[in-house]
């Protein structure tokens, strides 16, 4: 329950400390005095959107703190998975500084907006005069049934497979665009790559194929002129090898007699044995060249097949060729393997849809069962409030397509008087009827839900005399179990408190502030006797506030 509320530099309050008691607790005061601020501060450390705007003091921050006792409500699991500190009584605060930045924190551990939702949301309910309106959406509908039927397991894990079937879902539909583009392009690939395969390229042929191609065109004129240098080496009578010979042997004959001539010898014998062999590979490489027409057209269309992929690819290598050949296959592989990636996101899509068609039949099973119990008690609840003959139709559709919520539309319609037709609630129920249907509604949840506090903002708007006296009856009871806080302009809810808060405003330093006070015994028989009078209190309205108060 809520113990504490710490409020600085909020709105109209600059310093604001306010104790809270179990049972229920009103609050009074004139319009405008503040008591939507208190409501304000609560919701920032529920995890409210911040706003500078409400900064009092605009170059200081806003800080707000709630303590709460946990005791009794089985959090300790929460604070562990989340590896927060638990503590019995714990503290909520959120800070606005002046450039709009929100921090928030749990036992003083920082932690996100997210989080710190999460745990507000277990510990209180702020059910303001405006909410009233949501009775009209179809979300609030059906979270009061699911609230009724008490399956949150179920509900967690169908929330789970959806995702997890919306995630499979557009993995599924981005394979398929993939795959739909990839096909528009998969022929072309495949042309190209058997192109390049049936080529059988070698990387570095390209060069000994034009060498080849080469000397193959000018074999005539190479085998000619290699004769006519084989002949001058070695061929007829006159020829470079028999002089040399001659004055090989010549230089040899008096070599001995001088070093420098032995030298040049040597030198002689060694120029004669290399020039013979020249002569040997020269003749050889004649005999080796021959014209040959049919190896030079295999040469030259293989050659023209290499130029032809090089220009088409923009490329000038066949190293570079041989790459694209392989980009090519990796890319033909790609497209066999993305079959494969689609054929298992669409079982494993199947798998998913399956279980969740089975969990959102139980989950439809649940709102059918609990439907008729729903109508009941709260035909009850408007009955002990004046309205005998209201009643509330739950009526259920089943979707054809399943959403996030399972596959079920919930609307509520409502007859306020016997004999009338079902409606929808904006066109059956007035604003006083609609306040009585909503806290019946969060009567019933608020029993079966067992959260700490509830936090009432005038619901009690378009009521008044006996059923605001029933409407106050209602909140006492459900005090019973659980913290109740009620802002009220109707004495005969103010009565009902177990404790009274009083806000005000004060002026300081030519100033204007809201303030709050808890009320004693007599200062809640004038407040009292205020909201049964105008101006001054009477002596018959205090008389009739004591007489109140004691019932």
């Amino acid at each position: 329950m809520l113990q504490h509320l710490s409020i600085r530099n909020y709105a109209l309050i600059d310093k604001l400390e306010v104790d809270f008691s179990k049972g229920l607790t009103i609050i009074t005061g004139e319009t405008g005095a503040g008591k939507s601020i208190l409501l304000g501060a609560l919701g920032l450390v529920a995890g409210s959107r911040a706003d500078t705007q409400a900064l009092l003091d605009k170059n200081s921050k806003c800080i707000v703190e709630a303590s709460f006792i946990l005791k009794e409500y089985s959090l300790k699991d929460f604070f562990s998975a989340n590896e927060l500190d638990y503590e019995v009584i714990t503290t909520i605060r959120r800070e606005i500084n002046p450039e709009g930045k929100s921090r928030a924190f749990i036992n003083d551990t920082p932690v996100t907006l997210g989080l710190l939702k999460s745990l507000a949301e277990r510990l209180i309910d702020i059910h303001s005069q405006h909410e009233t309106l949501t009775l009209n959406g179809s979300q609030f509908q059906l979270s009061v049934v699911d609230a009724y039927a008490d399956h949150a397991v179920a509900l967690n894990e169908y929330a789970g497979s959806f995702k997890q079937f919306k995630g499979l879902e557009k993995t599924l539909n981005e394979l398929l665009l993939k795959e739909s583009q990839a096909k528009k392009e998969l022929d072309y690939f495949q042309f190209q790559f058997n192109e390049l395969e049936d080529a059988d390229l070698k990387s570095g042929e390209q060069a000994g194929i034009e060498q080849e191609l080469e000397t193959l065109n000018n074999a005539e004129e190479i085998k000619l002129n290699l004769s006519k240098a084989s002949s001058g080496l070695n061929g007829g009578e006159q020829n470079l090898l028999s002089s040399l010979s001659e004055i090989k042997i010549l230089i040899a004959s008096f070599a001995k007699y001088k070093p420098e001539i032995n030298e040049l010898s040597i030198r002689l014998n060694s120029s004669f044995i290399e020039l013979k062999d020249i002569s040997n590979e020269l003749e050889s490489l004649e005999q080796d060249i021959v014209y040959d027409p049919k190896r030079i057209e295999e040469l030259t269309i293989r050659l023209d097949t290499i130029y032809r992929l090089q220009q088409k690819h923009q490329v000038k290598e066949i190293d570079e060729l041989i790459v694209l050949k392989n980009e090519l296959s990796n890319k033909l592989l790609d497209f066999s393997s993305l079959e494969t990636e689609i054929e298992k996101t669409k079982n494993e899509l199947s798998s998913v849809q399956k279980s969740l068609i089975t969990l959102a039949k139980k989950i439809t099973a649940d709102r059918k069962r609990v439907i008729p119990k729903i109508e009941k008690e709260i035909a009850a609840l408007l009955s002990s409030l004046s309205m005998p003959h209201a009643q509330l139709k739950v009526e259920h559709i089943e979707t054809v397509v399943l959403n996030a919520d399972g596959a079920d539309k919930i609307n509520f319609l409502f007859s306020a008087n016997k004999g009338s037709d079902f409606k929808d609630l904006n066109k059956a129920a007035s604003g006083g009827e609609l306040s009585r249907l909503m806290l019946s509604i969060k009567s019933l949840i608020a029993q079966l839900s067992a959260l700490p506090t509830i936090i009432f903002d005038e619901i009690d708007t378009g009521v008044s005399g006996e059923i605001a006296d029933k409407v106050g009856n209602i909140m006492n009871l459900m005090s019973n179990s659980m913290q109740v806080i009620a802002i009220t302009h109707l004495p005969q809810i103010a009565v009902k408190g177990q404790s009274h808060l009083f806000v005000f405003k004060e002026e300081k330093n030519k100033k204007t502030y809201s303030a709050v006070k808890k009320l004693t015994e007599e200062e809640r028989v004038q407040e009292i006797a205020k909201m049964l009078s105008s101006g001054t209190p009477t002596a018959a309205a205090i008389s009739n506030a004591k007489e109140l108060l004691k019932n």
